[in-house]
């Protein structure tokens, strides 16, 4: 056992050191510094850039829409994909944000309101709960219901966003039922075509931007989670740009 472990180690090394090789250029040519891991599902193949940042925990942001959407349906305060959110008539600097929402449409465009409405009706003294369950992150909520996942306490790493994520595709997280997994994995569907499918989520907070998420094709099954340091703006799309360019470089997918 000790000799098979050493030798996943040793592998799960050597695959990230070439892995930082390669990836280094993507990163150097967009000018800009992040971290990024992909692993297989069973955790025996590793890639990562900047494998000494895996374990710094960061502000979530909107990727804790995936946890939150879970603890949502979990507690019945939304059921469906299409259940409907009214909107309340408050004009918010983000236009798609300002109109009725379902709960596909809030995971899509990351409505702040929508998922602090939910926040109000799960309350302080669930989150911890499941927060707990689930180990997600450092598990502190902080002291304002509505905002710990984007300026309280609550915080996560690159390496416990992967760790979180297996547990969502194998359905293995504490507390959840298996058909609120579903209403998760529909919501979260991003790409299918005939090379792949993807299930992700972007988040963005001030300096700290992320996608996180999975990639199954025909050979199994890869989780990644990319944090990005946010300049401007206009680094945004490099968050899922050089996740995709990764996948690419390392013959995950076809280029």
């Amino acid at each position: 056992m000790k000799i098979l472990c050493f030798t996943i180690l040793t592998l799960t090394a050597t695959l990230t050191n070439a892995a930082q090789l390669m990836l280094e250029p993507l990163y150097q040519a967009a000018g800009v510094e992040g971290t990024l891991m992909i692993q297989s599902l069973d955790g025996k193949q590793e890639y990562a850039h900047n494998a000494h940042d895996v374990t710094t925990g960061y502000i979530p942001a909107s990727t804790f829409k995936i946890p939150n959407t879970l603890i949502a349906l979990e507690e019945n305060i939304i059921r469906n994909a299409d259940d409907p959110i009214p909107w309340d008539g408050v004009q918010r600097g983000y236009a798609p944000w300002n109109q009725d929402q379902t709960l596909a449409s809030a995971f899509k465009v990351s409505c702040v309101w929508c998922y602090q409405r939910f926040a109000r009706k799960i309350g302080p003294s669930t989150y911890p709960v499941y927060l707990q369950a689930f180990q997600y992150g450092n598990q502190k909520t902080g002291s304002d219901v509505t905002t710990f996942w984007l300026e309280g306490d609550l915080r996560i790493s690159v390496r416990q966003q992967i760790a979180f994520l297996r547990k969502v595709y194998n359905q293995s997280l504490e507390m959840i039922q298996p058909r609120n997994y579903q209403v998760l994995k529909e919501i979260m569907l991003m790409e299918d075509n005939d090379s792949y499918r993807l299930w992700a989520k972007t988040g963005w907070q001030g300096k700290d931007g992320w996608y996180v998420g999975y990639l199954q094709d025909d050979a199994g099954v890869w989780l990644f989670a990319h944090h990005l340091h946010i300049a401007s703006e206009a680094d945004l799309p490099l968050r899922r740009e050089l996740v995709m360019k990764a996948f690419r470089q390392l013959n995950i997918i076809a280029p």
